[in-house]
Parts: structure tokens; sequence; C-alpha cells
């Protein structure tokens, strides 16, 4: 197929590559110049990606890079024409991703949100997880290039509905991750070897993926970015602000907010989530 990647961040620029290594016809675009995909053309614009294109592919940090790709000067919606479909797998607001899908709509194309759980490892090995809101027969023509990145597609819903489930899961990423660093620091103040407590969580009902990627990386100090921790704070925001919307009241995230927020103010943006074990062991001297 022949598709315009646009975003070529830490989990774009390999979702890209994976297209190319499975013979799609890729141009890539990104806002900061100079990053690549071998094999992919390279265009000075998103509407000079998408021209022509069957699928404009979007991976992008926020929810106004999403609407500057597609709305802003030089555009994609400058080049859109009928039976084209965008697909979005930034993580942004499900409402302004309604939006979106509306005004992609009016020029006869069709649009998909499609965020995606799996890391930067699974971005490189393509075995991401797409969580997808659309039209089921869109998604259908999307699958070819939903296997070459990834191991499994999960239809939520109608536009929006992907969204909305992307953020109710890092909602329990950001919440199990506290939980567990919380542990870490406490038990270690108490005594217990880390590698004796990460052995227990491994044997017992509170493993998860989470506690299986992020322990290990603790241990040896990496905080080299997975999932960026300012990434992982606008995610959080997002959360606070549907809940707002819908009047539901989060007070656990909350917390873990202003925990994200001194971290942040601490110039732990660019380093993986994880890194704000550091403000709980900081707090607990």
């Amino acid at each position: 197929m022949k598709v315009a990647f646009l975003g070529l961040g830490i989990m774009g620029g390999p979702m890209a590559a994976n297209l190319v290594k499975a013979g799609n016809d890729v141009t890539v675009w990104n806002r900061t110049p100079g990053k690549t995909v071998a094999g992919a053309r390279v265009a000075a614009s998103p509407a000079e990606a998408a021209k022509g294109c069957e699928v404009v592919w979007t991976c992008v940090s926020d929810t106004k890079a999403v609407e500057h790709v597609l709305f802003g000067p030089q555009g994609v919606v400058e080049v859109l024409t009928p039976g084209m479909i965008v697909a979005d797998s930034s993580t942004i607001l499900p409402s302004a991703s309604r939006d979106f899908a509306a005004r992609v709509r009016k020029t006869g194309a069709d649009f998909v949100d499609a965020p995606v759980t799996g890391s930067k490892l699974g971005a490189e090995s393509g075995q991401l997880v797409f969580i997808v809101g659309g039209e089921a027969a869109t998604i259908e023509k999307l699958n070819p290039l939903l296997s070459a990145m990834g191991k499994q597609t999960i239809r939520i819903g109608e536009n929006g509905m992907g969204e909305s489930a992307k953020i109710g899961m890092n909602l329990m990423i950001a919440l199990i991750f506290e939980g567990f660093a919380e542990a870490l620091v406490l038990t270690q103040r108490l005594g217990v070897e880390p590698a004796k407590f990460l052995e227990l969580v491994g044997a017992s009902m509170v493993r998860s993926g989470v506690t299986d990627m992020k322990g290990p990386l603790i241990q040896k100090r990496d905080f080299s970015p997975h999932f960026p921790l300012r990434l992982m704070h606008k995610d959080i925001k997002l959360m606070l602000e549907a809940a707002a919307n819908t009047g539901t009241n989060l007070p656990g995230l909350k917390q873990v907010e202003q925990i994200y927020a001194q971290s942040a103010n601490n110039g732990q943006g660019d380093l993986d989530y994880a890194a704000t074990i550091e403000v709980l062991e900081k707090m607990a001297k």
C-alpha cells in the first residue's frame, strides 16, 4: 500500500520501518528534520507526504500536534480525497479524536483512532497491540498495515472509543507502577533486598507486565525512555480532563499526577516514567 507516516519518534520510527519491511511504499515526515527511515522517501510537509497515498498514519506527541499535522498549514487535509484513510496512533483526548474524524470525513476520507500499547520494544519488534475506534469496514482495509506493525488489533467501537480505552489502560499502568514503586521504597527501608522483593512479586498474583519490565530497569537504574515520563504525564492530564468532562472522580490519579509534576520539575521529563521512583526515594529520606 502507498502510505504516509507522520511522526518518527520513539514509537513512530520503528512503526514506519516495519511498514517498509512489509513491502509498503512509504513516505515519512517528522516535525524535527533529520529523522529518516531506511527505504522510505522523506517529505518536507505533511501534505507533501500524504499526497496520492491510500493511508496517512500519524503518531505524534499530543492533541495539538495531531490537529496541526492534519489541519494546519500544509496539513494533510489539503490533499485528502475520497477513499483515503487517516489512522492516528497518537494518544489524545477522545472528544478531540471524534472531532478530527468528523472534519476528515467532510473530505470524503475516513478516520480511525488507533493508539497502541507495547512500548518501544513492541514497536521495534512489530508486537504492538492496536486499540482501535472506527468503522469496521475501514479497519478491515487497514489490516495488512496493522499486521505489519502489531500482533493484535482490538476494535473497541466507533471513533473515539480507541482513545477512551487507551487512556483507561494507561491509568491502570500509572497506578500499578505507583504502587510497585512505593512498595519497593518501603520494603527497602524495612531492610528487604530489592532483588528478593522482585522475586516475590514475580512469583505472586501481583505480577504484571509493568513489574516484569520496570523491575529489572529500576535495579540497574536504567531510565532510558521506553515510555517517556513527559508523555505519561500528558496522558495523566488527559485522563483527569476526561474525568472532569464526565463527572468522574479519580482521587488516586490526582495524587499520582503530583509525583509526575515534581519529577518533571526535576528535569526528568525525557526519561522513562519509571524515573518517578526517584521522587519517592527522596521523599523517604
